[in-house]
């Protein structure tokens, strides 16, 4: 944990811009028991369904990697005003209960105090611990978005090419390593269903073994899911890494890192170290939840994460 909360100062200094008005324990005075709150309702959805883990991951990239972190994903559409949740990228994120219900013990003992951008990532921090992650500190002080439309969607896929990928995390302000390890640390708790990776059932270089098992699972119908990670689907760990050295990547983008140039070389570090990988995941998760933050008086605190506070 020290190692941790060492790497996080240091990238304080590294990226002191996005962190200008976020800060660890933000909440210190104003509301003290936010970050209990947040991870005791976490603690308590994970005894129940593991799986919670990957839903925050995939919440909390997809809401980051539209306008930044300021919950715009978490507004509900109405009719004849879509939002980001309309799109079909954002179809298959859920966990929207587990943020509701810590927002509404945060109002009752702290009311209009801790922002759903901030329980987003709190919640997100405390799944990965939960599920054999690395524990971290993470700064807090977001404000919430004013806006949220399916316009400014534009996540990538499944089959995005390397290149684009790196495109795409530049524009947020996200490396080449960042960007291995959250697409790998993201999937290795992650599933995905059968249409997703028809591709690579056609790829001859897949794991023959692999192939045929998941053909199989395939055939049933309804389009099922597969874990992403084969060996440790409910642990954050650095497995899946190795499963892409060994061909044994579901996904294109998956496999892909293991066989592009420029990024081949981060999957063979995290295959051979779950330290190294734990401590880039740790330092990654802070880094992503610091793209294009509302602080100060920007945006606002919302008192039901769904709506936005004038009710439009």
């Amino acid at each position: 944990m020290r190692a941790i909360t060492a790497l996080f100062f240091l990238f304080c200094f590294l990226v002191p811009s996005a962190l200008a008005q976020l800060r660890l324990g933000f909440y210190g005075r104003s509301c003290p028991r936010a970050e209990s709150i947040v991870a005791n309702v976490v603690a308590n959805r994970f005894r129940r369904d593991r799986s919670i883990t990957a839903a925050f991951l995939r919440m909390q990239f997809h809401d980051c990697f539209v306008r930044g972190c300021d919950a715009s994903l978490l507004i509900d559409p109405r009719p004849g005003r879509p939002s980001e949740k309309s799109t079909g990228p954002n179809a298959s994120v859920r966990g929207y209960e587990v943020i509701d219900e810590a927002k509404r013990q945060l109002e009752a003992a702290c009311p209009r105090t801790v922002s759903c951008a901030d329980i987003v990532t709190l919640a997100t921090r405390d799944s990965v611990a939960l599920a054999g992650g690395p524990r971290f500190s993470v700064p807090t002080g977001r404000r919430d978005g004013l806006r949220s439309s399916p316009n400014d969607v534009n996540l990538p896929g499944p089959t995005i090419p390397v290149g684009a990928s790196i495109q795409l995390f530049a524009a947020q302000g996200m490396n080449v390593n960042d960007m291995v390890t959250l697409i790998g640390g993201g999937h290795s708790v992650g599933v995905a269903h059968c249409s997703l990776f028809q591709d690579r059932l056609a790829d001859p270089a897949m794991d023959r073994t692999l192939n045929a098992r998941l053909r199989n699972t395939c055939r049933a119908p309804n389009d099922p899911s597969v874990f992403l990670d084969q060996r440790t689907p409910f642990i954050v760990d650095n497995a899946i890494y190795g499963e892409i050295r060994r061909q044994r990547g579901i996904l294109r983008i998956d496999q892909n890192l293991g066989l592009d140039r420029s990024t081949r070389g981060i999957v063979s570090s995290f295959a051979s170290s779950n330290a190294l990988f734990r401590q880039r995941f740790a330092q990654a998760m802070v880094k992503m939840g610091t793209i294009k933050v509302l602080t100060g008086r920007s945006g606002e605190i919302r008192r039901n994460c769904r709506v936005f506070n004038n009710g439009r």
